[in-house]
């Protein structure tokens, strides 16, 4: 017999238990996570915007992002088990595509461009693509009608113009994944960062600098 999914405003609640330390129980994401408030209102905006409500949905999203900080456009299609921590300053725009389980921090942006076909029309995909267990960062950037795969880990303030491949870590300004040991770890990670995952910015210079040491060395070898 096939299991029934259960309702999604408590698979909302559980994701804020799961991921948020400080929430123990169901009564308590759903009396102070703002996040989970920010989703709530949301999944009513969106119904609203599914029976062609538009104009209700636009006017009760905008009462949302009064009351908790968190813009999230009607028209966004998102998936069970989202959980948004600390809420304040998130944008979602109206063509993003969010999968299950998706995790995201305060400030985070998931914006639109302006984007042209081949026939030079303006295409109506203009946000981001988020697939299954992603965890955003704060402060994270990522803008355009993009792909981000499932397991991805972004970095806080990192801005994300390109697709990102199925299991990357990705930091940085422009983003620029990170070199790890288990590509597809499905491990949850605080604001997408894995403090053992080394920056390849960061070795590249370590190794330059090497490379500039011994050539130092060399020339007072010269010299003498």
């Amino acid at each position: 017999m096939k299991r029934k999914n259960k309702p999604l405003i408590l698979e909302d609640l559980d994701a804020v238990i799961a991921r948020d330390p400080a929430t123990s129980s169901r009564f308590q994401a759903a009396l102070f996570s703002s996040g989970f408030h920010a989703i709530v209102l949301y999944r009513f905006n969106h119904w609203l915007w599914q029976k062609n409500w538009k104009l209700t949905a636009r006017f009760f999203s905008q009462l949302a992002r009064f009351l908790t900080g968190v813009e999230i456009h009607p028209g966004a299609v998102i998936g069970r088990g989202f959980f948004i921590d600390h809420g304040m300053g998130v944008v979602i725009g109206e063509t993003t595509e969010i999968g299950n389980n998706v995790t995201m921090y305060h400030g985070v942006t998931l914006g639109g461009t302006t984007v042209f076909d081949k026939n030079g029309k303006v295409m109506t995909k203009r946000h981001p693509t988020i697939g299954d267990n992603v965890i955003i960062g704060s402060g994270a950037q990522i803008l355009g009608p993009i792909t981000i795969g499932g397991n991805v880990k972004i970095g806080s303030n990192a801005v994300v113009v390109k697709n990102v491949a199925k299991g990357e870590t990705v930091v940085g300004v422009p983003a620029h994944k990170t070199e790890q040991k288990n590509k597809l770890s499905k491990e949850f990670y605080a604001y997408g960062v894995d403090k053992n995952a080394p920056d390849p910015v960061a070795e590249e210079i370590k190794k330059m600098q090497a490379i500039i040491k011994k050539l130092q060395e060399e020339i007072k070898e010269l010299k003498k």
